[in-house]
């Protein structure tokens, strides 16, 4: 099956293509007519690969496409997860090559070459090692387990409609566990597990101040500016040693153990190479905390996007009416995102001067997840990695959110691995994202020997 999956590699690589070549982008409503592209596209990719019942099931918003192979009811059942859909490519201007026209480009972290276009890492290019990876079993006769098959549309914009889909139909979703490959490794020679997943909550502000935008020569200094206003308040959600200073945010955190803190620290990490990467001359945030305990273990505020005013060319001397600023917090065990999301609103309510008015709204959010190191699932992934990169996994914690993992827990009771083969140097949600070729031909190979490891675990 190996030299089967070698020398497919062009074609698995042009199907990638074409599927890159889709805009799927959940969050525009202009796209909807390339998220039913991308969803079609996907059925019959999982039907050409011999799963049966593949079928689009319509939701409130963007399709899930749902698929399955059961060889023997009592064997057990892998659950395919991913996403179709992507991040808006914007700001267009900053990608070296057009983001729906998938390139290849030999970088550092790539010498094999790396595929250029949206989505390509996130998550397009990690659900179609799935797709190509239970392929090859089939062909080969070499499904050693029972699989499901379950894409959505709606992962980059809060996954609103899939948790409905997953309460209405737990019979269909039936599985031993749940493998993920929306996540990264440390690096192509270091392969890594990542073991837990923070949390979100995702917010918008507005305030506003006169009832129009002003002249700045007639009311400057006497009447409020709404984006002087919000700029002060975004301020004052961290303290001089980088703590969010909402009341109660960190009531519920989860502390970890010295031990846990330098098993993570175990993991290789160079923090220069770090810096250069990003084009940074220092590193910042929570004091007491590494680097890498700020971005995966310790909870986060940060703004997103901020706007108000005049930003034309040229100039317009105004007090603009209103500001806006839509803020992202990644929270880690036990935060409750609903929770964390009211103590926001309250807390920003009530740092506003009485010369504006302020309003909140919750957008989504999803809550922190923790993979057990001791699970058939878990010692699964670790083995098929071990095998296929030819050196033992390290565990880790992955800093961002995939909102839906604790629900599956929440209503199939079911455990969720998170399997993927990106870097996180891959500039997933921003101009030029990208994914190694090395990296994608790595996940076709390994993950059936996820299948093999668990159902021999499974016995």
């Amino acid at each position: 099956m190996k030299d089967y999956i070698a020398s497919n590699k062009q074609r698995y690589l042009d199907e990638l293509f074409d599927f890159l070549r889709i805009p799927s982008v959940s969050a525009d409503s202009k796209h909807i007519p390339d998220m039913i592209t991308a969803a079609e596209w996907v059925k019959d990719k999982l039907l050409a690969a011999g799963l049966d019942k593949a079928e689009i099931c319509p939701t409130e918003g963007h399709p899930i496409v749902f698929a399955e192979k059961i060889i023997d009811p009592s064997l057990p059942t892998i659950l395919v997860y991913g996403h179709y859909d992507v991040q808006p490519a914007d700001p267009i201007e900053l990608w070296n090559s057009p983001p729906f026209e998938p390139t290849v480009i030999i970088t550092p972290s790539h010498p094999q070459g790396a595929i250029f276009a949206r989505g390509a890492c996130d998550d397009k290019g990690q659900i179609y090692m799935h797709v190509k990876a239970i392929e090859a079993m089939i062909l080969h006769n070499e499904l050693t387990c029972n699989v499901k098959v379950m894409f959505e549309g709606e992962e980059e914009v809060g996954s609103e409609n899939l948790g409905t889909f997953v309460k209405n139909n737990k019979e269909k979703l039936k599985a031993d566990i749940i493998l993920i490959s929306d996540t990264s490794i440390i690096g192509n020679d270091i392969p890594s597990v990542e073991t837990g997943l923070r949390g979100l909550a995702y917010m918008e502000v507005e305030v506003e101040a006169a009832n129009r935008d002003l002249h700045s020569g007639v009311y400057g200094g006497a009447v409020a500016n709404p984006i002087n206003v919000l700029s002060q308040m975004i301020a004052s959600l961290h303290d001089a040693d980088g703590k969010i200073t909402v009341k109660g945010f960190y009531d519920k955190v989860v502390e970890l153990s010295q031990v846990e803190r330098d098993e993570l620290e175990a993991a290789p990490f160079d923090l220069e190479e770090y810096k250069k990467d990003l084009n940074i001359a220092e590193v910042t945030g929570e004091k007491g905390y590494t680097t890498r305990e700020r971005a995966a273990i310790r909870p986060t505020l940060d703004v997103n996007g901020i706007w108000g005013g005049y930003t034309g060319e040229g100039s317009k001397t105004v007090l603009p009416s209103k500001a806006f600023a839509k803020i992202s917090m990644r929270l880690v065990p036990d935060q409750d995102w609903e929770e964390i999301s009211d103590l926001f609103m309250t807390h920003f309510k009530a740092i506003a001067p009485p010369t504006v008015k302020v309003s909140v709204k919750k957008h989504h959010g999803g809550q922190p997840y923790v993979t057990p190191t001791d699970s058939i699932g878990y010692k699964a992934a670790f083995m098929a990695l071990e095998e296929s990169f030819g050196k033992r996994p390290v565990p880790t914690r992955g800093g961002g959110s995939i909102p839906i993992v604790a629900l599956f827990e929440q209503e199939l009771g079911l455990k969720s691995i998170l399997f993927g083969f990106g870097l996180d140097s891959d500039a997933l949600h921003s101009p030029n994202e990208h994914y190694g070729i090395f990296n994608f031909m790595k996940g076709i190979e390994t993950i059936p020997l996820f299948y093999k490891y668990f159902r021999e675990l499974s016995k």
